[in-house]
């Protein structure tokens, strides 16, 4: 039981929306699909193989079918249904496409390191069976889109009125420049290690564009991302005051929150820089000195070398 702990919080998620009077229908179906889609995609290839890194490519293809599912099923207005939809689809569907670059290369033949790494949280833990460990972390990232993820984008088209709010207009403004921002960093950085492949250079450390002000600005274009589409969604919950019950209200406030404390809980320790400096600082001598000059998360000026 301790292995599936992990579900309770978006088990009561999901119950959330299903007794509220406007999500019932799209959140039943787009709990199905992401049962499914985990079932085929991620957790039977982890049960095959023993590699969690399948749910870099389950968890974006579940954002993708859960602005799909609301494109198709909701019945707010339609230019902002089609909106954030659209946006849901973009967000998945560029992580989508670079897991599926990875897993052409054969990168995902071997368990990524930051998957690497919660083994020996398990370990520390008490964790002792593995599997089921890796299960339950998995299916938790589904149920995650089952339930919090799908808050901001159900919210936002469950919103009747025709009439554009400030906030959805600055919301998504954010969203866009974060968007912008996060395939920036990553483009430079792919840029990066191309060059110092093709002059020999190995274990070098990125500290180039946006890395010069932050160690993972991917993370934080991503987290800022889903930060703006919270924005987008105040005016849509304030509408449902008149819909849903004061305590489904208040829960789905609360839920929407959540989404930004575990996407940036996620992206920091779960499986961002956390584990991923773990590694950096044993591969590359002079991380540690880039670690001390460049903030790991929040962008702001180097501080000056030694």
């Amino acid at each position: 039981m301790k292995y599936f702990t992990i579900l309770i919080p978006f088990v009561a998620g999901l119950l959330l929306l299903l007794i509220s009077r406007s999500f019932g229908t799209v959140a039943s179906v787009n709990a199905l699909g992401q049962i499914v889609l985990f079932a085929l995609i991620v957790c039977l290839p982890l049960y095959r193989t023993n590699r969690m890194s399948y749910v870099d490519l389950g968890w974006p293809l579940g954002i993708v079918l859960l602005g799909a599912t609301t494109l198709f099923l909701s019945n707010g207005q339609e230019l902002r249904v089609l909106a954030i939809s659209i946006v849901y689809m973009l967000i998945g569907g560029r992580m989508a496409l670079m897991a599926i670059n990875h897993l052409r290369r054969g990168e995902l033949d071997e368990e990524l390191p930051r998957y690497a790494y919660q083994r020996r949280r398990w370990k520390k833990s008490g964790k002792t069976n593995e599997m089921l460990a890796a299960q339950a972390e998995v299916i938790a990232q589904g149920a995650f889109n089952a339930s919090f993820l799908a808050y901001p984008i159900l919210i936002i088209a469950s919103n009747p009125s025709a009439q554009i709010s400030l906030f959805e207009y600055v919301g998504l403004l954010v969203w866009l420049l974060s968007f912008i921002f996060e395939e920036t960093a990553d483009r430079q950085k792919r840029r990066f290690v191309a060059r110092q492949k093709r002059d020999g250079i190995r274990d070098a450390v990125c500290d180039v564009g946006l890395w010069r002000y932050s160690r993972h600005p991917n993370y934080f274009g991503q987290w800022m991302g889903w930060n703006g589409i919270l924005i987008a969604a105040i005016p849509s919950w304030w509408a449902l005051y008149q819909i849903e019950s004061i305590l489904v209200w208040i829960g789905l406030a609360v839920g929407a929150g959540l989404v930004s404390y575990f996407m940036y809980n996620t992206l920091v320790y779960y499986s961002g820089a956390v584990p991923s400096e773990y590694y950096s600082v044993q591969k590359r001598p002079a991380f540690a000195d880039y670690q001390r000059r460049t903030s790991r998360f929040f962008p702001r000026r180097p501080a000056p070398a030694e």
